[in-house]
Formats: structure tokens, sequence, C-alpha cells
């Protein structure tokens, strides 16, 4: 008695203040339609964030708004919702998010402990058309009990829901309880994090006639499985390593100055923001659902390459003696060029780069391709594309003894190794010997460079339809 009278003096106190109770507050919807402006801006590791602006409704007081159409992977712990036509006049009070959507197995599984209508599509003798059930469970399985007997599975019926469990929404939505300070329609701003968008960057090469020149071109592909759509949406991207702590980590990748070459029109504009790169596309595009989007962001033209084949080696065959080490071992050729000057001269986010040469009747045809890392403007971009045919080389040790007795770690390595080139013009290849620990190449048929602390490189020059021979020697110390 006591505890239903201090109830009733309770209630009696708050009416009396004029403060309304979240049961008495009427739930609104916020669509689509109410929608002023969508940002969204772009990481490179399956996170973005939204800034989604709409025009409410909001009374002085206690609001409860179903604000849909949200990310359905929303951070709820990283929502904030302000007032942009009065700074300071809405507060949060509670939000939850309800990402629970309406589909048939999530509303069976609502109804576990309620009564439902089974309808029998085709009922036996004496059966009735409906009956009323009770949903036991739907762990395995439906299990309904009637009012004479418990089935564990609906044969040619199906189930009428009376009613819509109240948290289980069509769309993802957010529940805000705002407290307003205002009495007039105001622009709010919600802003959250979320997974479902993100980017990276694709490039298109196409290598001239006489492969000293390259055209380049390259896409940011977007993909959304956010679980909603972004129409009209002002879209940013972000470069730059942006520390997330766990459980969410992030890493992004690097983009540069967005432009469309030979055009005064620039697709996306660049701006540096604190430590990171800002990317701003110039237009509004739409982000659909389930979608995945390509926006060009540069176009460079006759860029300057250059042509490498290159043999490299092991470390591991400097200690110990060991037979032929390749009959016929591939080259790698390499594309490279200098990102500056010209159209380049920017950051270039990391990315496939397919490249392309015409043949002799004009046809495109695919040379190779390769992923780079994120490069920054003046930076060399080098790409694998394939082994040389014509090229090949054939590696041996010649010579392998321990120098001295008194200490077994001093090797004298020897090798030779014969490059073979069945084109009709003279090529250069870059042989590249990692030599393990202390080492010095104690006699050589070329001057070598020690290109590294680690590492010893030739530059062979080998005669169209020849060969050429490259012996030396190294004493290595372990």
């Amino acid at each position: 008695m006591r505890v239903l009278v201090s109830l009733v003096l309770f209630v009696s106190l708050v009416a009396g203040s004029g403060v309304r109770l979240v049961a008495d507050t009427v739930e609104r919807t916020s669509t689509l339609a109410d929608q002023r402006q969508v940002n969204v801006t772009i990481y490179n590791s399956n996170l973005a964030l939204v800034h989604d602006r709409r025009r409410l409704t909001l009374g002085k007081g206690e609001n409860l708004i179903a604000w849909r159409d949200v990310s359905a992977n929303l951070d709820g712990t990283s929502s904030l919702v302000e007032s942009l036509t009065a700074p300071g006049a809405v507060s949060v009070l509670e939000q939850n998010f309800n990402f629970d959507l309406l589909r048939p197995s999530a509303l069976l599984a609502k109804a576990v402990g309620h009564t439902v209508i089974v309808v029998h599509d085709h009922p036996r003798a004496g059966q009735p058309e409906r009956e009323n059930a009770k949903v036991l469970s739907t762990n395995e399985g439906i299990i309904l009990q009637y009012a004479d007997r418990i089935e564990t599975a609906l044969y040619d019926s199906h189930i009428v829901y009376t009613s819509l469990p109240p948290n289980l929404r069509d769309r993802p939505t957010l529940v805000l309880n705002l407290e307003s300070t205002v009495d007039t329609p105001q622009d709010v701003d919600l802003s959250y994090l979320t997974s479902g968008l993100s980017w990276h960057a694709e490039y298109v090469g196409q290598v001239s006639a006489n492969e000293d020149k390259l055209d380049l071109s390259g896409l940011v592909t977007l993909t959304n499985t956010s679980g909603t759509t972004y129409a009209d949406a002002h879209l940013q991207l972000v470069a730059g390593n942006v520390n997330v702590p766990p459980p969410t980590p992030l890493m992004l990748q690097t983009i540069g100055r967005i432009s469309a070459a030979g055009s005064a029109f620039q697709p996306v504009v660049q701006e540096n923001y604190f430590e990171y790169h800002l990317y701003t596309l110039t237009r509004t595009t739409t982000i659909a659902e389930n979608q995945t989007k390509q926006v060009g962001f540069i176009s460079a033209h006759s860029v300057p390459i250059h042509k490498t084949l290159e043999l490299r080696g092991f470390g591991n065959y400097y200690r110990t003696s060991t037979s032929d080490l390749g009959t016929k071992l591939p080259v790698a050729t390499y594309i490279s060029f200098d990102n500056k000057d010209g159209e380049l001269g920017v950051p270039l986010p990391g990315g496939l780069v397919r490249l392309y040469k015409n043949d002799s009747r004009g046809t495109s045809l695919f040379l190779g391709a390769d992923r780079i890392g994120h490069t920054p403007k003046n930076e060399t971009v080098r790409l694998h594309v394939g082994d040389s045919f014509d090229v090949t080389a054939r590696k041996k040790q010649t010579n392998f003894h321990i120098v001295s007795e008194n200490n077994p770690w001093i090797y004298d390595s020897s090798y030779e190794i014969r490059l073979g080139n069945a084109k009709d013009q003279d090529v250069d290849v870059l042989v590249v010997e990692p030599i393990p620990s202390e080492w010095q190449i104690t006699s050589e048929s070329q001057p070598h460079d020690k290109s590294s602390s680690v590492t010893a490189s030739w530059l062979v020059h080998v005669p169209a339809n020849g060969h050429a021979t490259l012996i030396y020697t190294a004493r290595v110390r372990y």
C-alpha cells in the first residue's frame, strides 16, 4: 500500500510540474522526405562518417523521433545530434538503434510466447479453417501449441499476425528521445560512423608503341553495403593513417590531387586537413544500397617510363656448395615512372595498375598488372609486368671453399651467370644478388654496384641474338 501511495504521489508531482513522461511522448517518424542534405566521408577500411541533415518539427520539451533509413551498420556509440538552426537547443536524453529488421524469421521469433492465428489453406475433414496457437519455440523449427495438441511444423498452413512487435522495423531506425528548448522547426544534423562503405583505386596504363611513354588514368571505386542509400550525397574521401583503437582497427589509403587532365573541370578537389588529405567530389552523387560506383580521378598523358629487365637471386646459396641454380631462369620485366612533373606530381593511392599496349594492327592487348603501394609525389612507381620470353638466364656455382681451416665461417663462393637474348635488338639486364652477412667481391668480370649493405648489382649488356656471361667471386664471413 505504501508503494502504491508513493507511486501515485510521484505521478501527481510530475504531472503538476509540467514534465512529460516518456510513455506519454508520441513517437514521430522522420523519413528521407525530411532530408535536406547528406554528407558521406569514406575511409578505405570499411568505415565512413555520415552527416544526415533533416528538417524536424520539435516541440519544446521531450520529443520521440524515429529516424528512419540510417545505415544498418551504424555504430550507435558514435552518433551525435546537433541543431543547425538553434545551436545548443537540442540534446539527447536517450537513443535506441533498432537494427532488427522486419522479415519472416524475425517476426516469428518475436512471436514466441504469444498467440497467433494459423490459417489452414487446405483443411482436412473436421478441421477448422482457422485456429489460435501459441508459438512455443522456433529453435530448429517451429513448435505450436493448439487447444488440443502440439505440432512441430506447418502443413498447408500459414500464420496470420494481428500486430507488429514495437521494436521490429522495416528499415534500420535510430529512435531518439530529444529534449528541445525551442518550439520551432529545426534543421537537425545526425552524424555517425558506419561500416559497409569503402573505396579503393584502380589504374589503367596505355604503353606507347616505342615503350617510352605511358597514358595513365585512374578510377576510385566506391562500394556500399551499409544497408541504405545516400541520395544526392556530398561525397568526400579521407587519406592518411588514422588511428582507431581496437576493436575497430583502421588503415586508410592515400590518394592524391584528383583532376581531369586537359579539362578545366575538376571532378574531385584536394585540401590538406590536419595530417591527412581531404578530397571532395565537386558534384553530388547517389550511392545506392548494394552498389559499386566508379568515379574518375586522374588522367595523365605521355608520362615518361623506363623498362628494365632484372634477374634477382637469393642469399641462401652463398653458405654452401650447390648444383646448378637454374638452366632457364626467368628474367622479370619492370616498368617504372616518376610521380612528378606534368599531369602527375600528386600522391597516388595504392591500388591495382593494369597495363596495355597496341599491337601492329592497333588492337589494345593486356601486358600485365601489379599493385602499387601509396606513392607520394616525387617518388617512383615500379610495376612488375611479367617475365621476358626471349631473355633468359642460366646460373651455376663454379667454386666453393672454406678460406681458412682456423676459421670455418669464411667462404669463397664463385658463380657464372650466362644471359641469353633471342631478340633482334640489344638489351641490358640488371643482375641483383642479395649476399648475406659481411661480404666483398674479390673478383668479377665487370664492376658491381653495392646498391645496399647486402646487395650487389651488375648491369650486363647482352647483344641481339647473342649471349653475355657474368663471372664473380664473393667472400662471405658469417
